[in-house]
């Protein structure tokens, strides 16, 4: 989404650097990324940069606001772009290139896209007001009492990580159809009165505002919606929650056939697995990939790959992930150590089942980075030999774990034992 034409006295102080050495290649600059208002205006010294380019970059939208100019190559992004985009770039080398985007091109654009694969030194990037700032201006929300939520090019099922007790979303998304199933995913969690509200069009002539409750979007068709928007929702005090991000969600939070790592052993896991920001986990022998679910949920950066051997069960992890709101989990169906090979290195391993498969343990420790944390759980004689030797060879944190629920026992309530776990954990 765009900017607002009232903040072009900011692009201007921006643009007040000298802007011509961001495509000067003496200068270390490979383009310069210009942020566009949802009415095209541009400050005039930014106007100016982008008569100035041989090559002007963007999508159809972007470039048909821009008045020609002779000998500028005009280049429409191409799809898909992480294919081609290092064909495009070789193409346009060692010439002024300033690509278009929408307001700031660091939220969920391409300007993002462009640092990564040119590296932060060689683009410039001048942005105008992004579109969250705009929701949140017309909705009257502060940025510490929302959250921003990218749709995107992403699963819909992200923002159900999200639902809590009175929690504001602004959802970033990419099509007309996106109100419907954001209205669908909330009625599935029991939000369906949940207030929506499209914003369309920010910063520009056609400006709208519509808010209704979840449910009524279901009925609106796609061509009432304005294709560029963003979605704001406010979440019902009051509802059902699985909103909890420390770890030992409920044991009903997940389907499952009876391999699932229980509410209180899965907290203990994680307690010692410690998920942060940015941090990849492997769940292997995943069973309902609750510990790799919970790792994710911690925090939106949080990456896992869940490894399981049973079809029905993989299925089941990726049914597990999306409905609890972290649908980018990754899914190997296979069996370890053999499906581990390959795999994007973890920081850490949670090794729920199967501990005995020779070579299981041992890769496992191999694949630890320093600082990596490796967590075993055993509930046979054979897997706790095996884990009392892996500790007195490497040295970490043996524990058992014995739980006991309450249950009716006639008339009266006694407790129930379940099967005691051995634990075995590791830091690198």
């Amino acid at each position: 989404m765009a900017g607002a034409r009232g903040h072009l006295t900011l692009d201007r102080t921006i643009a007040s650097r000298p802007v011509a050495d961001a495509t000067d290649p003496s200068a270390g600059h490979v383009l310069t990324v210009v942020g566009v208002d949802a009415d095209g205006v541009l400050d005039p010294a930014v106007a100016e940069l982008v008569r100035d380019a041989e090559v002007l970059l963007g999508g159809r939208r972007h470039l048909a606001l821009v008045p020609e100019v002779k000998g500028q190559r005009k280049v429409v992004w191409p799809s898909p772009l992480a294919e081609n985009l290092d064909r495009l770039l070789a193409e346009v080398h060692g010439r002024r290139v300033v690509a278009l985007a929408s307001g700031d091109p660091t939220l969920s654009g391409v300007g993002t896209t462009l640092v990564r694969a040119l590296g932060a030194d060689a683009v410039r990037i001048v942005p105008a007001v992004s579109s969250v700032a705009l929701a949140r201006a017309r909705m009257g929300w502060s940025a510490e009492e929302s959250v921003v939520v990218t749709l995107v090019g992403r699963h819909e099922a992200r923002l159900l990580r999200e639902l809590a007790p009175g929690r504001r979303l602004l959802l970033l998304t990419s099509g007309s159809g996106t109100p419907a199933v954001v209205a669908d995913l909330l009625g599935a969690a029991g939000h369906g009165d949940a207030p929506m509200t499209v914003l369309g069009e920010l910063g520009g002539q056609d400006e709208s505002r519509v808010t209704r409750p979840a449910r009524e979007w279901l009925a609106v068709p796609a061509a009432e919606v304005p294709p560029l928007h963003v979605l704001a929702v406010e979440v019902p005090v009051a509802g059902p929650w699985r909103s909890a991000w420390t770890a030992g969600l409920p044991d009903d939070a997940f389907e499952h056939d009876g391999q699932l790592t229980r509410r209180d052993l899965r907290a203990s896991a994680l307690a010692r697995l410690s998920p942060a920001p940015g941090q990849h986990l492997w769940d292997v022998g995943a069973g309902a990939g609750s510990v790799g679910i919970e790792w994710m949920r911690a925090h939106p950066t949080c990456r896992t790959t869940s490894v399981e051997a049973h079809p029905e069960r993989a299925a089941r992890i990726s049914r597990n992930a999306a409905r609890l709101g972290v649908p980018d989990l990754r899914v190997v169906e296979g069996r370890a150590p053999a499906a581990l090979a390959g795999l994007t290195p973890p920081d850490a391993v949670f090794l729920g089942g199967g501990a005995t498969r020779p070579g299981v343990l041992d890769a496992c420790l191999d694949a630890l980075r320093e600082g990596g944390r490796l967590v075993v759980h055993g509930v046979t004689l054979e897997t706790e030999a095996l884990l009392a030797d892996a500790y007195r060879t490497h040295g970490g944190e043996l524990t058992r774990l014995a739980v006991e629920t309450t249950a009716p026992v006639g008339t009266f309530t006694g407790w129930t034992p379940a099967r005691t776990v051995t634990q075995w954990s590791l830091t690198r």
